[in-house]
């Protein structure tokens, strides 16, 4: 393979590889609002109450269990809240009801919730907890973004002709490796005292590849530690007879943290981004 060229390399780095499920899991929103949605429904009769006070403790006498959907209206998914004023600490346990009346209210007009309700700034609770659902499940974007990554490098493998299972594996640990194919990966596990764990490995009939994969839209000291470890390792395993490190990455995160990268792409031949998969890196390297 001749030499590539970096700048060149980079200037392929995609912006966001989202796809239409990223944003918001809805089906996991509703999922929770069905939850609560039967407590919500009992709580939406207190919305314009003229004695907000004594309705909602009438109400939670007569239904408890409704006290467990306070939290989220917070938006907050434990059930036990921290608060404190000038006036002390207190931990407000929302599931197992031992709060008094009095704490209950103190809560409930502190934190804003009376007043949210009492005067219809919102008009059905469970359209609310929908909001507060969808704003929380964006902060399970980062985690859907790494397996976007996975899901793609996946799909070009197996459109190489390489099966789950038999010649490719998901989230294979070094042990694994070691025993199925008795490859010694003693020198990248610390002796045997750490274990690390692939994304894939792909076996072919003269090579074992472990792969790992990542995408950073934002920069950020992480990319550079991940330049630095990921070099560590192509060195490391560059001793290993019948085994080779491919690192799959993209994202224009790295254009900011460009110098270790190019530190690593210098030393790693098997560097690779999404356009190189494209142009069908892995049957030209898997063979």
């Amino acid at each position: 393979m001749k030499k590539r060229n970096f700048n060149k390399w980079l200037t392929t780095f995609r912006n966001s590889i989202a796809d239409y499920g990223y944003y918001v899991d809805f089906e996991k929103v509703h999922k929770n609002v069905e939850k609560v949605k039967i407590e919500l429904n009992i709580l939406n009769s207190l919305i314009g109450s003229k004695d907000i006070e004594n309705d909602f403790i009438s109400l939670i006498e007569k239904y408890p269990k409704v006290l467990e959907c306070i939290p989220i209206l917070l938006a907050v998914r434990t059930t036990e809240i921290y608060a404190m004023d000038n006036e002390g600490a207190f931990i407000y346990d929302f599931k197992n009801r031992t709060l008094s009346i009095n704490q209950i209210k103190i809560f409930m007009i502190k934190t804003g919730l009376f007043d949210l309700i009492e005067n219809r700034i919102v008009s059905n609770l469970v359209d609310y907890v929908t909001g507060i659902e969808t704003g929380l499940d964006s902060n399970g974007r980062k985690n859907r973004g790494g397996h976007l990554i996975e899901n793609l490098v996946e799909n070009f493998i197996q459109q190489a002709g390489f099966i789950k299972g038999e010649s490719y594996f998901k989230e294979m640990y070094i042990h694994q490796i070691t025993q199925k194919w008795g490859i010694d990966l003693s020198c990248i596990s610390n002796q045997g005292k750490s274990e690390k764990r692939f994304d894939f490995v792909v076996e072919t009939t003269d090579m074992i590849y472990g792969i790992e994969t990542n995408f950073y839209d934002h920069g950020g000291s992480k990319l550079n530690e991940t330049a630095r470890s990921y070099k560590t390792l192509a060195l490391e395993t560059n001793k290993i007879d019948g085994f080779t490190f491919v690192w799959i990455t993209d994202g224009n995160g790295w254009v900011k943290a460009r110098n270790n990268l190019e530190e690593t792409f210098d030393i790693m031949q098997h560097i690779y981004n999404i356009n190189d998969l494209e142009t069908g890196i892995i049957t030209e390297v898997f063979k």
